[in-house]
């Protein structure tokens, strides 16, 4: 399945020296994996995870699949992107084409880097895009309520129960809340409410951008504070702390040398695997993954997803003519070093229709058609 992150921020922030070193990554990295940039800002990151490593180091494949995310960069919004400045229109539809949002904030001072408003104020910064991203769903909001409350004059259930959702979020937008606080009261208002597109309604967590002497006092830093203070305040959402110029400066580095490089900087990884992870989870996805001489290959899932569901995530025929799935718990791979192992051991189980996969399962799929 395709999953794309939308990087935002204002102008100066860092997105575009993030969104480099996510190239950067991909290029150094990940080079049998065919490197893919969809147009000039899109780009296909790997998902870090050490039990792929461990799959492909214990069954030696012919060929490796990791686990993808794409990456948007898009373009600094500024004030008045609601109604087209900067060509925010253009802007607005890429993030609209999003899954989740990263939202950079810039949380470092350098008179070199100048910003748009002429001060580092990164609760103020996340105002303005908020604002912006509001003041796009209510104009969307209001030209939907327009339309329902003509056709529910007639007797269109569905037109009522539009009535009602827009009008519950146009009173939220008007306060500056976003879409994410108005809760669907059954399917077909959560159906009328995907059907927005709304861009506040989309998942979000930020990446607070920090100069290289701020990465060891992270925890008290007043403006890394001052995002996760807004971060409690929308639900808790995650807060990733990176210098993108540092991490621009390790994919640059060779591979064997980044591990000492972090080292001196503290640091266990690269920010950007917390980045791409974090992506990746904020879509509530989980992996299984498939074994064999040929190919291990990670396939990507929403949690929840039942046996035969993810295996029409292969081909619509092994959903279609699912029989059963033979089922192995990862550490159970990596404890017995083989299928033929785990079988012997009992740690092969047969699964139906209704079994649930779960994170890190090695799954071979029963199927006739």
């Amino acid at each position: 399945m395709s999953l794309r992150v939308g990087i935002v921020g204002l102008p100066n922030v860092g997105k575009s020296t993030l969104f480099n070193a996510l190239l950067a990554k991909q290029q150094a990295e990940a080079a049998n994996y065919a490197f893919c940039t969809i147009d000039p800002n899109v780009g296909v990151v790997t998902v870090p995870d050490p039990r792929f490593e461990r799959l492909t180091k214990l069954h030696t494949p012919l060929r490796e699949v990791p686990a993808t995310v794409e990456f948007v960069d898009i373009a600094g919004l500024v004030r008045g992107a609601s109604k087209g400045e900067g060509r925010g229109n253009a802007f607005l539809s890429h993030i609209r084409e999003a899954d989740a949002i990263a939202h950079v904030v810039r949380c470092f001072e350098d008179e070199n880097v100048i910003h748009v408003d002429n001060r580092v104020d990164p609760v103020a910064d996340i105002a303005t895009i908020e604002t912006e991203l509001i003041l796009k769903d209510l104009d969307t909001v209001k030209k939907r309520l327009d339309r329902a409350r003509r056709a529910a004059k007639g007797s269109d259930a569905m037109e009522k129960k539009a009535v009602a959702l827009c009008e519950r979020l146009e009173a939220a937008l008007d306060a500056g809340e976003p879409a994410t606080t108005v809760e669907p009261q059954d399917e077909d208002e959560e159906k009328i409410l995907r059907d927005l597109f709304l861009l506040t309604s989309k998942k979000v967590f930020f990446v607070a951008n920090v100069a290289e002497e701020q990465l060891g006092s992270a925890d008290t830093d007043p403006h890394v504070n001052a995002v996760r203070e807004v971060a409690k305040r929308r639900g808790n959402a995650p807060v990733v702390v990176i210098s993108a110029a540092i991490e621009s400066e390790i994919m640059q580095l060779p591979p064997e040398e980044r591990g000492d490089f972090l080292a001196s900087l503290g640091l266990e990884e690269p920010g950007l695997h917390r980045v791409i992870r974090t992506g990746y989870a904020m879509l509530d996805l989980i992996t299984y993954f498939t074994c064999g001489k040929q190919e291990v290959r990670a396939w990507t899932i929403p949690r929840g997803t039942k046996a035969p569901q993810a295996a029409g995530v292969i081909h619509s025929d092994f959903e279609r003519g699912f029989i059963k799935a033979e089922v192995i718990k990862y550490e159970d791979m990596i404890e017995h070093g083989s299928e033929q192992a785990c079988k012997a051991a009992g740690k092969m189980s047969m699964e139906g229709k209704e079994y649930v996969v779960q994170d890190g399962d090695i799954m071979h799929f029963r199927f006739n058609v």
